[in-house]
């Protein structure tokens, strides 16, 4: 199993769970991270670290939110998704994206 970022996530792009990944799975594009299912060794510590409750265990994915699992498996194997392992500032206006529904039609793919 693993954990997936949702599309809270999305221009907000908060890190403070980056920085608890004892393997560095977390991998980002310009407005939103991601986790590589192949590398999460399932250990949830990222998950109670998100301020926006946007990462959850794979089977406990909202039903309207299982795209997301496959997309975080996608982009984080792109070769324009690079790996993050500290944390940063969240994007600078993410308090107005914060809990806004149909972000992923805004997601920049970075080329993926």
């Amino acid at each position: 199993m693993t954990f997936v970022v949702l599309e809270d996530c999305i221009r907000c792009k908060h890190t403070d769970c980056v920085e608890v990944c004892p393997v560095d799975c977390f991998y980002e594009g310009p407005d939103f991270l991601v986790i590589n299912p192949d590398e999460c060794i399932d250990c949830a510590l990222c998950e109670p670290e998100c301020p926006i409750d946007a990462i959850r265990a794979e089977d406990e994915v909202p039903a309207d939110q299982q795209h997301m699992t496959a997309l975080n498996a996608e982009l984080a194997r792109h070769p324009n998704w690079t790996q993050i392992t500290e944390s940063r500032d969240p994007l600078p206006d993410h308090e107005q994206w914060r809990g806004k529904p149909g972000k992923l039609a805004l997601l920049d793919r970075n080329g993926a």
